[in-house]
């Protein structure tokens, strides 16, 4: 495994050893002693989602400001950018953003530890995404940051249209008035 450290440091592009012939292919999508190596502590995951959504769907920028989670994310079809805003106020890269194309082809996975606010667009025909989180899904502790909040400015891929978003996503905060980690 190849773990590679994005603009903001703590944000990791995991790469596994992919072995393909003409067969197909097989890699370790999940390895824990690699990956706390990688990440530089013992990490553990609670909980696995698979999300599958069609071309323009924007799920995002959520975060649980209490229970708060680590994700490891992946694309297993098809294509998405995914992002993670930094929302730690004490934090020397808070508001910044990085952002990185996950396919099931390029095998890539984005580790998106606590404290950040994550969110994807779905860039191919349809995409599964499957993420493992460092703590259990807590509805009351849920909230959103605007997809387009100016003050973060994310550099979305241009799809042609507005993206497709869920009611909640609609009426995400704008991160000046959002709820965030100190």
């Amino acid at each position: 495994m190849k773990a590679t450290p994005t603009a903001i440091p703590e944000v990791l592009v995991i790469e596994p050893r992919v072995f393909g012939d003409a067969r197909g292919f097989f890699f370790e999508s999940f390895n824990q002693n690699a990956f706390d190596e990688a990440v530089g502590q013992h990490v553990e995951f609670v909980q696995d989602n698979h999300s599958r959504s069609t071309k323009g769907v924007l799920r995002g920028l959520h975060y649980q400001i209490e229970q708060a989670q680590g994700k490891l994310v992946r694309v297993v079809s098809g294509a998405v950018f995914d992002v993670a805003v930094d929302i730690r106020r004490s934090s020397k890269t808070f508001g910044q953003w990085v952002g990185v194309e996950l396919t099931g082809a390029n095998h890539k996975q984005l580790w998106v530890p606590a404290g950040f606010a994550h969110g994807f667009l779905v860039l191919s025909e349809t995409a599964d995404f499957l993420y493992k989180t460092t703590d259990y899904y807590a509805q009351a502790h849920e909230r959103c940051i605007r997809w387009d909040d100016a003050s973060i400015g994310i550099a979305w891929p241009e799809i042609g249209a507005v993206p497709t978003l869920s009611p909640k996503d609609e009426i995400g905060a704008e991160l000046v008035e959002a709820q965030v980690y100190s």
